[in-house]
């Protein structure tokens, strides 16, 4: 008899984890939170963040580069 399979579960980052990630102060995902720009999980009265939202987030700030070359602009 097979066993039923479980579902895996996300790894949840604590707001020090992705501040380090991020090399920013734990201020700035603290601030992520508040202002709902990135998805979290109450678990209690702890605040974690799910790996896939920080990637995410990351993502969404990517800039490609560009293959023309940049205009420099004229000095006034």
């Amino acid at each position: 008899m097979a066993r039923p399979r479980t579902a895996e579960v996300e790894r949840l980052l604590t707001v020090g984890e992705v501040a380090a990630i991020l090399a920013t102060s734990d201020r700035f995902p603290r601030r992520l939170i508040a202002e709902r720009r990135i998805r979290f999980v109450r678990v209690g009265r702890h605040v974690r963040i799910p790996e896939s939202a920080l990637r995410e987030l990351i993502d969404a700030g990517m800039i490609e580069p560009s293959d023309r070359p940049r205009r420099r602009r004229r000095a006034a």
